[in-house]
C-alpha cells in the first residue's frame, strides 16, 4: 500500500514552537499570562468590543459552563439536534436537564428551525445551534424563535471558526453564548481547549468561576503579585475546566494563521468539487451566498455503492476517512434514554448512512488533494 494520507493532521510550526518555549522558561505553566493574553485576542479577532472570552480545556466544557451560568437544571429541556457529537447534548444530562433532539436540515445539514418551533414547550430553556462542518446554522430564524418565548441560545461553533451568517461572523450573532473548539483536527487548535464567549457579563464572571473549582479568584491572580494574596473563597462547588499556558501558547501563535487555514481549505474544497463532478455522489453544502465557510469536513454523499464498502476502498488506497456523525439517535444511550427511534429523524439518518468525510486540513498540498480525488473517481467508477 503507499503512504497512508491521514484524515486530519495540525498545522503546526515555528511560530507555535517558539511560543511554547517561551512559555516553558517562564516558569508559569497553568492558566496565567498567556492564558489571558489568548483570550483577549480572541475577543479582538472576533471583531466585538463587548465580547468576553472564557478560555477553557475543551468545547465540552464551555458549552456546560455556559448552559450551567443560564440556570438550567432538573425539568427544564434543552432542544439540539441528533446529528452532532455526544458533548453537544451529555452537558444537557450533566445539569439534569432533558435533552430534546431534532433532525436536521438537508440543504445544510445543520439543526432544522421548522422542527425546532414544533418541539418548543413551556418547559424549553434553550436551543443549542450546532454550525455543521464549518457552515453556520440558520441563526437568523433561531433567535427569531427564541426570542418571544423568552428562551436561550447557545452555538455549538466547534466547526464554525471562521465561519460568517448574514455577513457577521458566527461568536458575534446574538446568541446567549458561542463555543468553539481548538480539538487537534479543528480549524486552529491548542491541541485540547476551547472558548466561550458572550456578550452577557454576569454569564462570563459565573464562567470564570465555575471553570476553576468554584473559586473566586485564579490562581494567577493570588500567586503573581509582590504582596501575600494567599486568601480565596470557594463561592461554588464548580469543576476543572481552566486552559493551561501552555495549551494557549498554541493558541497564541495559530490564531493569526487562522485566515490563512481558511483560505486553503476552501481553496482545497474548490479543487474536490470541481475534480469530483459528474461521479455518483453529492457535494456538501457550500456557504450561503456572501458567507464565510469554515471548510472544518468534507463529507460527500456517496449514491452508487453502500458507503461502509466506499470507506474501506479508499482506506485500501491508503487514504484516512471519517464519518460525521454516528447521529444520538444510533448511540445506545440516547436511544435508551430518550426513546429515540432512526424514522424520527429521516434526514440525519440518511446522512449518516450514505456519507462519509474526505480529508480537509490547511497542511494538504496540491499533490495530496489530487491524490484523494483521483482515488475517489477511481472507487466509484469502478463499481
Amino acid at each position: 500500500m503507499t503512504d497512508f494520507l491521514p484524515f486530519a493532521l495540525p498545522d503546526i510550526g515555528p511560530e507555535e514552537e517558539a511560543e511554547v518555549l517561551d512559555t516553558l522558561r517562564s516558569g508559569w505553566l497553568t492558566t496565567g499570562p498567556k492564558a489571558r493574553r489568548f483570550e483577549a485576542a480572541f475577543a479582538e479577532f472576533l471583531g466585538d468590543p463587548a465580547l468576553e472570552a472564557i478560555a477553557v480545556n475543551s468545547a465540552t466544557a464551555g458549552l456546560h459552563l455556559a448552559l450551567e451560568a443560564l440556570g438550567i437544571g432538573p425539568g427544564d429541556e434543552v432542544i439540539t439536534t441528533t446529528h452532532t457529537f455526544t458533548a453537544t447534548a451529555e452537558v444537557i444530562r450533566y445539569l439534569g436537564a432533558q435533552p430534546v433532539l431534532v433532525d436536521v436540515e438537508r440543504s445544510t445539514l445543520c439543526i432544522d428551525p421548522a422542527q425546532v418551533a414544533q418541539r418548543i414547550t413551556p418547559r424549553t430553556r434553550a436551543i443549542i445551534a450546532v454550525h455543521f462542518g464549518g457552515r453556520s446554522a440558520d441563526m437568523a430564524a433561531l433567535l427569531a424563535l427564541a426570542r418571544p418565548h423568552g428562551i436561550h441560545v447557545v452555538e455549538d461553533a466547534a466547526h464554525a471558526l471562521p465561519a460568517t451568517h448574514g455577513g457577521q461572523r458566527v461568536g458575534t450573532l446574538g446568541s446567549s453564548a458561542t463555543v468553539f473548539s481548538f480539538y487537534a483536527n479543528k480549524t486552529m487548535t491548542t491541541g485540547e481547549g476551547g472558548m466561550l464567549v458572550t456578550r452577557d457579563a454576569q454569564l462570563a464572571r459565573r464562567a470564570r468561576v465555575m471553570r476553576l473549582h468554584g473559586i473566586d479568584r485564579d490562581a494567577f491572580a493570588r500567586f503573581n503579585t509582590p504582596v501575600p494574596a494567599w486568601r480565596y473563597d470557594v463561592v461554588a462547588p464548580g469543576f476543572k475546566y481552566n486552559l493551561t499556558d501552555i495549551a494557549a501558547a498554541i493558541g497564541l501563535a495559530q490564531l493569526p494563521k487562522v485566515h490563512r487555514f481558511q483560505q486553503r481549505r476552501a481553496a482545497i474544497a474548490r479543487h474536490y468539487g470541481e475534480a469530483l463532478a459528474g461521479l455518483p455522489l453529492a457535494l456538501p453544502p457550500g456557504p450561503a451566498p456572501g458567507d464565510v465557510h469554515a471548510w472544518h469536513l468534507f463529507p460527500i454523499e456517496v449514491h452508487r455503492m453502500p458507503r461502509d464498502a466506499f470507506v474501506q476502498a479508499m482506506f485500501d488506497q491508503g487514504i484516512g476517512m471519517s464519518v460525521h456523525y454516528i447521529p444520538l439517535h444510533q448511540q445506545t444511550y440516547w436511544r435508551d434514554f430518550c426513546g429515540l427511534r432512526p424514522e424520527d429523524f429521516p434526514v440525519s439518518q440518511s446522512i449518516y448512512e450514505r456519507t462519509a468525510s474526505l480529508p480537509i486540513y490547511s497542511r494538504m498540498d496540491d499533490a495530496a488533494v489530487q491524490r484523494v480525488a483521483a482515488a475517489v473517481r477511481r472507487v466509484l467508477e469502478g463499481a
